[in-house]
């Protein structure tokens, strides 16, 4: 007979709850025509973490936040957060604040290298799509000094030697990747690609020298067959001008002299059929 009495109470309680409860607003709810924006600002609800975090506006990411990067955590936690948040910028395409994420986490300076191989290893990676090439290529470098074995860094390194046309280079970085695994698809695809513009630069590079060289050549002979005189009136005699001489050095000359303010001299191909007819029977001096 207790029981049904104790039923009765509990029906009784609980029905005095819900009519307190009605009685009273409920003040934690979302407003009907903005409940969406605040629907976003529940971190775990979050699309997008906002750039800027006001702890007025969104208390809850604040403590978050704080909680996230509390300095008492030991180095090696804090770093392993940064990267964590340098990944989720990373796949965003955020690579500007992939970079700052990563970069944060390497001034934890934690004692683990593996952790800091991979920080400089990724931040590589925001680098080299932000266009950053040199500074992609010195990542990944300290990434290899502490970690020699690190295969994404090498293949990392090998394109980015490959952006800024170091093609003997990327093919060496190619060439130790392979030794960890010869089976790395992208450092094959590399090296086969390094190795042909390689030997595209170095064809191009000796046809450039040879036409050099040619071009030389021929202004070398044009140098020998172009001759030039001046005329001593007064003896019509003629004054060979070496080719090294100089402008002022020709005019010092005590038999050259100036007409009207003009310097005049004459210039022929020696080889040619007027050079030799012109000269026969002329007196032709030689300048040292």
């Amino acid at each position: 007979m207790e029981r049904p009495e104790l039923e009765a109470s509990s029906d009784d309680a609980m029905d005095s709850f819900l009519e307190k409860f009605q009685s009273q607003p409920y003040s934690g709810g979302f407003h009907e025509d903005q409940w969406e924006e605040e629907f976003e600002k529940i971190p775990l609800f979050m699309k997008k973490a906002p750039s800027e975090i006001d702890p007025k506006e969104n208390p809850d990411l604040a403590c978050l936040q704080s909680i996230i990067f509390d300095e008492e955590r030991s180095p090696e936690e804090q770093a392993k957060t940064y990267k964590d948040e340098g990944n989720d910028y990373f796949k965003e395409k955020d690579y500007k604040k992939a970079v700052i994420s990563y970069t944060e986490g390497l001034k934890k300076k934690c004692a683990d290298p593996d952790l800091n191989a991979v920080l400089y290893t990724n931040r590589a990676a925001a680098q080299y799509y932000l266009g950053n090439f040199r500074s992609a290529l010195n990542d990944v470098t300290a990434a290899r000094k502490l970690k020699p074995c690190h295969l994404k860094a090498i293949v990392r390194g090998a394109l980015c030697h490959l952006e800024l046309k170091n093609y003997s280079e990327a093919v060496t970085w190619c060439d130790e990747g392979l030794q960890i695994d010869a089976t790395e698809k992208k450092l094959l695809e590399m090296r086969a690609k390094a190795d042909k513009l390689k030997r595209t630069e170095q064809r191009d590079i000796r046809k450039a020298k040879l036409k050099e060289k040619k071009e030389q050549n021929q202004n070398e002979a044009l140098l020998q067959a172009i001759k030039v005189y001046f005329e001593d009136e007064d003896r019509a005699e003629l004054y060979q001008v070496p080719p090294k001489s100089t402008l002022l050095q020709v005019l010092q000359h005590p038999r050259y002299s100036v007409k009207a303010l003009t310097p005049a001299f004459l210039v022929c191909v020696g080889s040619s059929a007027f050079c030799r007819n012109y000269l026969r029977g002329r007196k032709v001096h030689q300048i040292k």
